[in-house]
């Protein structure tokens, strides 16, 4: 190990930061890709190791909750114990449980194996969002959070097709094990290129704010992932934990849930700031709050990211139920929104340059708003889904932008010794208002697909209510799918029609409400303040978070 002053132009890693990037990158499509690629391979588990609908929910539910209730810790880690250390750690521990996951012989085992997953998955996010924004300064900066958004924009977008590929051609179990040579490889370019960073240790720890982050979060993002199984308020079914069902006596275990998430949230603030005040060790510093480019940027990411991805929930599950694709094919339509995340991902830095990184997160927003507005006037029962490419194409130059220079404005003026804690709190606000978002437009699209349904089939069909309602919940609870059943008997012709005109008017009425979200997040934006950094810095020479030796 060779040690020298931090930040000079003898440090070989410092010189190499596009290689740094790379490696970084390699290691971040394995988590974006894993958390988009599990829909389509559910199909394929539940006739493999014969997955109930419970436990197909769960092997979802579970990444998603895990990853946010771990994020603030593990920044704070970072910070603590050194970036690259703990992505490297990270990138070990989901190879691990991609091996266990591709191995799993039943639910209990892949569900927990999905758990693992997304420890491994909240390590690395953070960790490496807060190298590159210590690595890189001015115009650099700019194109590497544009190659940053363009990865996670086209990863996530690239995962069902992905998916697709390998269940149809070899298994389900391949598109977990996959992981290992890619995160290998990552791994060994991590260890070459990227230098070790961290901030001060500080004194002490904080064991109760872990406790109140962790449990807190938890709660809230389960409340709502859950929301659309349990009921918002009144109970729709008995809550199942394992093989025991809790009967809650009528009220949703949902608000009890959310309820107790936000006063541990509460109870959470509250503590750090008695232990700041005090000078003891804080889980997350709340006086980045007070740097306004990072306090607004953060309300700006949750308010966009409610409709941000909302469209993508229910694009899959339209295409497929009403235009009867396979998930290959379904996966190679949405796969088309990388060509706009990789193309925005690219000009990113000479936009900026141009217009200042606000200016183009507002375009981005302003593309995403148009793309969705697009695909909403796309989707029809007799126009092939192919017809989406348009708009998803200039959803993807959206997200490219807006994502990725949203990271950037966020953390342009957070001390580099509190980049992983300020990066894992704006990927935490960005997991909650996508839960949020999802749960909302969740709950847009079913509703609306059960009221027209059951409407049309009793104005159109004759139908007696009791009946009409009948078919309109078993196409409602199956997402769909149950309309590919009514398709196969001819004398249900008509209740097929009228499901995939239902089906399509309630997608339409999301894409609405997806873009009207977006529109907010792009009112808001305007609080944020212009750029004021440099065009160029030298690489390396923002140290102040640095140690005072980096360890190539």
């Amino acid at each position: 190990m060779s040690t020298v002053s931090a930040g000079t132009q003898a440090d070989p890693t410092v010189q190499r930061p596009w290689a740094a990037l790379g490696a970084l990158l390699a290691g971040l499509s394995i988590i974006i890709i894993d958390g988009s690629v599990v829909n389509v391979l559910l199909p394929d588990m539940v006739n493999d190791i014969g997955l109930t609908q419970t436990d197909a929910q769960w092997v979802n539910s579970i990444y998603s909750l895990i990853f946010a209730a771990l994020l603030i810790t593990v920044g704070s880690f970072a910070d603590r114990y050194g970036r690259r250390k703990l992505f490297l750690i990270g990138t070990v521990v989901f190879m691990a449980a991609s091996l266990g996951s591709a191995s799993a012989g039943d639910a209990s085992v892949l569900i927990g194996f999905r758990a693992v997953q997304a420890m491994g998955a909240s390590m690395m996010l953070p960790s490496s969002i807060a190298v590159i924004n210590v690595l890189f300064t001015g115009e650099r900066r700019a194109a590497a959070f544009g190659l940053w958004g363009a990865v996670f924009g086209g990863a996530a977008a690239l995962g069902p097709l992905l998916g697709g590929f390998l269940a149809e051609e070899f298994s389900w179990r391949w598109a977990f094990l996959i992981n290992i040579p890619v995160g290998l490889a990552a791994a060994v370019a991590v260890m070459a290129f990227v230098p070790e960073t961290r901030g001060p240790r500080g004194n002490g720890f904080d064991p109760v704010g872990i406790v109140l982050s962790t449990t807190g979060l938890a709660l809230v993002v389960f409340g709502l992932i859950e929301a659309q199984n349990y009921g918002w308020w009144t109970a729709t079914s008995d809550f199942d934990l394992g093989p025991l069902s809790i009967h809650t006596g009528g009220l949703s275990i949902v608000p009890m849930a959310l309820g107790l998430g936000v006063v541990l949230i509460v109870a959470l603030v509250g503590w750090e700031e008695m232990r700041g005040s005090r000078g003891k060790a804080q889980l997350f510093r709340l006086d980045l709050f007070g740097i306004r480019r990072y306090g607004f940027g953060n309300v700006v990411a949750l308010v966009v990211s409610l409709g941000e991805f909302g469209i993508l929930f229910a694009l899959p599950l339209w295409i497929q139920s009403v235009h009867g694709f396979d998930p290959l094919v379904t996966g190679a339509i949405l796969a088309t929104l990388a060509i706009g995340t990789l193309s925005s991902g690219g000009a990113a830095r000479h936009v900026s340059a141009a217009i200042g990184a606000t200016w183009v997160v507002r375009l981005g927003m302003v593309l995403e708003i148009v793309g969705i507005v697009v695909i909403g006037a796309t989707v029809s029962v007799t126009r092939s889904p192919w017809w989406l490419v348009v708009g998803l194409i200039v959803y993807g130059l959206g997200v490219g932008f807006a994502t990725a220079q949203l990271t950037n404005v966020v953390l342009e003026d957070v001390p580099d010794e509190s980049s992983g804690q300020a990066s894992a709190m704006t990927s935490t606000f960005r997991q909650v208002g996508s839960a949020l978002g999802a749960a909302c437009l969740g709950a847009v699209l079913f509703g609306s697909l059960g009221l027209n349904l059951s409407s049309a089939l009793e104005s159109e069909q004759d139908l007696p209510s009791a009946q009409a309602d009948r078919i309109a919940t078993a196409v409602r609870e199956s997402a769909g799918q149950a309309i590919t059943k009514l398709d196969e008997v001819p004398e249900l012709a008509p209740e097929a029609d009228d499901s995939k005109v239902a089906f399509t008017e309630a997608t339409r009425t999301t894409a609405w409400v997806a873009a009207a979200f977006v529109f907010l997040g792009l009112l808001v934006s305007f609080g944020l303040p212009t750029s004021t950094r440099g065009p160029e810095e030298p690489v390396g020479a923002r140290t102040a978070g640095r140690d005072a030796s980096a360890e190539p």
